[in-house]
């Protein structure tokens, strides 16, 4: 079948004018040794890794389809876990930029993610209400716990205890110990949701934040330690805040599962420390050392406070003790009347607060061994700020260190335009202006503006003209990059502007229900010889209803006007007569645009529908439902009659006006699309959304066929509904607290079905060879034997190793899920090559994993098979043997390491795996310390 018609199709060429998404939180990373230098913030679907000294890009972390939701650096500084909106974990190299390792659990978005002190576990917590550990070394899921009822807000690990702390927007904050993977204890102390969590005082204080003012401290005592878990812990705290005493019956803890492990942690409710915000909580948390804490709520403060260490407790408790037996002796008392205790607000003390430029979304901060608290903010606005507090000043003041905005607008982008030579980009926003670099993508002018909804560029391209808001047109120089003159042109919003066709004047149309003719023209500047653009009135067409857009026709005979009225009416440009009324659509028509030979107009309305109509009749060709929502913008393509739409559905598509067919979505976007441009070559497309990004979309070669991109639809489709169906039961599992990590994913389909073509093909292969075998006994001589081409192609493998190197390929976090969705027929097959493999000693971890949690979900079947009793036996034995011979391997090679680590200590005096740049410091400052003193002696 001949190709009736071939379209090219547009794809994705850069994502630019974006400093950082505020969907996720901000986070230090370690990039080339150094520490509080580089941050890595959410932009969209990737990650971008900013130099705040410099204010650079400096990496960038490339994600998929789906938003950054989460992001979390690794103990060791050389990985970063980000969680996307659709539920799955990529834990990506900062040294490579490139994603290692998959999770695929949840089925939200990600909220939390922490890993334990040594990075080998990895905990995150989800819309869905579910939190997964997951075991980052092995690249697999642990187990996944049930319990909270609304989104999982934070988690924390407790260093070597395994424990583990959440809290949720259910009010709860619940207790889970690891090993048993049970929920021993829940706080129900908090009214409203829990926002925020962090643990200081070594892990012996918690503090959360909910939806009021009030920061509630926790004791946290853990009975391993010897302490009575009976003894009221209020009374063996030292940090009792006045009011907490009255309130013990209140505030005490809850504890709802009465099991043995409630023995485990005993937390009892110390007091509060109260904000300044008055709305609820959005991040706490705390420096790396738990020395520093600090939150902010949705306003635009952050609050930091101190908290003391043991020692600066005991100090203070020492004065506190003297100032109190001093005042006993002048009152001539024998002893002070109340024992001496620290107030909470004593023990974790305000340090300051830090107003930003805008409101703050999310923060991290990072605490240097001389005292020096370096804080990068995430704001609202498309900026990041980085502040210096030197906490050893005796004025505490935060100096704000950087400041990244040249990358974008602080507020969406309303309107784009695209130079005549296809080279410049313009994008105008709320605040500013700017001017890029089609091929460098790179910032070249950026001028102060006021609202800005329409513009263009002039020809010869050296100046621009902006509609604005407040009804005014302003003229810019991009040379000098400045303003050049302000025309107040309507007494409302300039929705339109449009260039003339002989491009010696533009047409704007407001709400003031006209529409205004200008003309360029030069005129004498006072302060210079030269003379300059300007822009005079002409004449003025007044209309009954607000004006939303005006569009001239090719050969500027015709000008249409869209009103409020959910019209378009079409006028005579030369005498301002009425020639036509377009009228059909529900709601008011937004966008328009003429077609190059002036045949056709397309307009985008409201209600989510394009029509076709034709420019000679005004008859409607064609009614065409585009866009799930709003349909915000509408251009055609040069020298044809395909055009683009945008809309607030978030996509962007392109359409056929004769064949009134929808061609491709272009998707990208994750918010309303609000403006889109094309170049006037066709080539290019950009596009501005609501996420704060600008996107540029590159016509390629490549053709594209309407039945292939229809079945590509479906096939999307398709995968989407895998993924959304119910998940695979095993057998005797209740739905209790804890379950699987994984969950099924067209992947794990697919894994499941390659290890059933494999064998199925082990099955061919060794029935053709016990067949090859009797032919070659009754001929009595060798006969030629065809190996299957699959196999030949794998390096002439056995069948049984065919099937182990396809089993192999699965990924581990996806091992069990693929398992799960096995039919039981193959599971015979499989235990038996398993015993083999097993035998030969080939992959013993991997398969011993296989083989027990085949065990777990099918045992009723195996055990009630006596087919399989004879290969379980076996089974038994070799991997007994096997298991036990890995563990000794392991166990001799660690003896080994460990006395070469010692003999290595001991040799060169070198302390293995400390913080080299800890000990440096301290190095230092002992010979800065013995130079005082000599200089001191001389």
């Amino acid at each position: 079948m001949g190709l009736t018609r071939q379209y090219l199709r547009y794809g994705p060429a850069a994502l630019f004018g974006l400093v950082a998404s505020a969907k996720a939180n901000a986070a230090f990373v370690t990039l080339r040794g150094e520490r509080g230098r580089y941050v890595a913030v959410p932009a969209c679907e990737h990650v971008f890794v900013w130099d705040t000294r410099k204010g650079e890009k400096v990496l960038i972390l490339k994600g998929l389809k789906q938003e950054v939701s989460c992001l979390c650096p690794s103990p060791d500084g050389l990985h970063l876990a980000v969680g996307y909106e659709d539920g799955s974990i990529r834990i990506f190299s900062l040294l490579s930029g490139e994603a290692n390792i998959t999770f695929n659990g949840h089925k939200a978005a990600v909220t939390v993610m922490h890993y334990d002190h040594l990075g080998g576990q990895l905990v995150s917590g989800s819309k869905d209400t579910d939190v997964i550990v997951w075991d980052v070394i092995n690249e697999s899921g642990l187990y996944r716990l049930r319990g909270h009822k609304d989104a999982v807000t934070q988690v924390l690990f407790l260093k070597e205890k395994n424990l583990l702390v959440t809290s949720g927007k259910d009010t709860l904050v619940k207790w889970w110990d690891l090993n048993t993977q049970h929920c021993f204890k829940t706080l129900v102390g908090h009214q409203t949701e829990v926002w925020g969590m962090a643990l200081v005082s070594e892990e012996k204080r918690l503090i959360t934040g909910s939806a009021d003012s009030e920061l509630r401290a926790w004791d946290i005592t853990y009975v391993q330690e010897g302490k009575d878990p009976d003894e009221p812990e209020s009374k063996k705290s030292k940090g009792v805040s006045p009011g907490a005493e009255e309130n013990t019956e209140e505030d005490e803890t809850l504890e709802l599962d009465e099991h043995p492990e409630d023995r485990l942690v005993k937390c009892s409710r110390v007091g509060s420390i109260m904000r300044e915000g008055r709305d609820r909580v959005v991040t706490l948390a705390t420096d790396p050392t738990g020395k520093i804490l600090a939150c902010h709520g949705t306003d635009a403060v952050l609050e930091v406070f101190s908290v003391l260490s043991e020692e600066e407790v005991q100090k203070k408790l020492e004065k506190k003790m003297k100032k109190a037996k001093k005042k006993a002796k002048q009152n001539s008392e024998e002893k002070p009347e109340k024992s001496v205790e620290l107030s909470l607000q004593e023990e974790i003390q305000r340090v300051t607060n830090i107003k930003a430029s805008s409101k703050i979304k999310s923060f991290d901060l990072i605490l240097f061994p001389k005292g020096e608290l370096k804080i990068v903010l995430l704001l609202q606005n498309n900026v990041i700020e980085s502040y210096n507090l030197n906490l050893s000043a005796q004025v505490l003041q935060a100096v704000r260190a950087s400041r990244i905005t040249t990358g974008g607008h602080c507020s969406d982008v309303r309107t784009l335009a695209f130079s005549s030579d296809n080279i410049a980009i313009l994008s105008a926003a709320a605040e500013s202006v700017k001017i890029w670099n089609r091929t460098t993508l790179q910032c070249i002018r950026t001028m102060e503006c006021e609202y800005a909804l329409c513009s263009l560029f002039v020809p010869g391209d050296r100046q621009v003209v902006l509609g604005t808001k407040t009804g005014k047109l302003q003229l810019y120089d991009l040379a000098s990059g400045s303003l050049m003159e302000t025309l107040d042109a309507h007494d409302g919003a300039v929705w339109s502007i449009a260039l003339s066709p002989d491009q010696r004047g533009l047409v704007t149309g407001g709400a003031d229900k006209c529409v205004k003719f200008w003309e360029f023209e030069l005129v004498k500047d006072e302060s210079s010889v030269q003379k300059r653009l300007s822009m005079k009135h002409v004449r003025i067409l007044q209309l009954d209803e607000d004006v939303l857009c005006v569009r001239y026709s090719p050969n500027q005979k015709l000008l249409a006007v869209s009103l409020l009225d959910c019209t378009v009416k079409v006028f005579y440009v030369d005498t301002l007569k009425f020639f036509l009324s377009l009228y059909g659509h529900k709601l008011p028509v937004l966008c328009m645009d003429i077609s190059y030979d002036g045949t056709l107009i397309a307009t985008g309305s409201a209600d989510r529908n394009v029509k076709i109509w034709g420019l000679d009749f005004g008859d409607c060709h064609r009614s065409l439902f585009a866009h799930d929502d709003s349909v915000m913008y509408l251009q055609f393509v040069a020298k044809s009659h395909l055009f683009f739409t945008a809309g607030k559905d978030r996509k962007i598509k392109q359409w056929d006006a004769d064949k009134f067919e929808h061609i491709q979505t272009l998707e990208g976007h994750h918010k309303e699309v609000w403006c889109l441009a094309l170049s006037p070559n066709g080539d290019y497309l950009v596009s501005s959304s609501h996420d704060k990004s600008l996107r540029l979309w590159e016509r390629t070669r490549e053709p594209l066929i309407l039945e292939e991109e229809r079945e590509m639809q479906r096939e999307a489709e398709y995968e989407e509904s895998v993924a959304k169906e119910e998940q695979p039961v095993v057998a005797g599992e209740t739905q209790g607290e804890t379950g699987l990590a994984g969950r099924k994913t067209i992947e794990t389909i697919k894994a499941a079905e390659r290890i059933m073509e494999a064998i199925e093909l082990y099955r061919e292969e060794t029935a053709k060879l016990k067949e090859h075998e009797a032919i070659c006994k009754a001929a009595g001589k060798e006969v030629p034997f065809s190996v299957n081409p699959i196999l030949r192609a794998c390096g002439n493998v056995t069948p049984s190793a065919y099937v182990l190197e396809v089993f192999k390929k699965v990924k581990s976090s996806e091992l069990e899920e693929s398992l799960l969705v096995l039919p039981f027929s193959y599971i015979p097959d499989l235990l038996k090559l398993f015993n083999e493999y097993i035998h030969l000693g080939s992959e013993v971890e991997l398969l011993c994993r296989a083989l027990l949690f085949l065990l777990k979900i099918h045992f009723g079947q195996i055990t009630s098979n006596h087919m399989l009793v004879t290969v379980i036996e076996k089974l038994k034995k070799t991997t007994i043997s096997r298991v036990s011979q890995a563990r000794d391997v392991l166990g001799f090679n660690m003896a080994g390491l460990q006395y070469l680590k010692r003999e290595i200590e001991a040799k060169d005096e070198v302390m293995f795996f400390a913080d080299a740049t800890e000990r440096f410091e301290e190095k230092k400052r002992k010979r800065k310390k013995r130079e005082k003193m000599v200089l001191a002696v001389l």
